[in-house]
């Protein structure tokens, strides 16, 4: 049994880890400098330890503003879970643990 870490996704590996992932793939789109963000980390890192059957990564808007583009994230922190390559439910601000849960399902 294996404790997922929170991946941390850079266009080098986006399309490797997210894109030709075989499961689920929660993607966090945050800054350092926003505040929702900041009460977004723990939540995303709590479910990072505790699920499996997904993976969960981020993605610094600041260090990879090519992919935020990509998927027009315009404002943060945004959600994306992608099935098999696309994007399948997205949400937009902070949300406890149960909703972000809930995009997974």
């Amino acid at each position: 049994y294996y404790i997922m870490a929170v991946l941390h996704i850079t266009k080098e590996n986006f399309i490797s880890e997210v894109i030709e992932s075989k499961q689920p793939v929660l993607v966090d789109f945050w800054a350092s400098w926003c505040g929702p963000c900041k009460m977004l980390g723990p939540v995303i890192e709590e479910i990072a330890g505790e699920i499996s059957d997904a993976k969960i990564c981020k993605i610094n808007v600041d260090e990879q503003q090519e992919l935020a583009m990509q998927f027009n994230v315009m404002s943060i922190p945004t959600v994306i879970v992608f099935r098999d390559g696309k994007e399948s439910k997205r949400a937009v601000g902070y949300m406890p643990k149960e909703e972000v849960l809930a995009l997974l399902k």
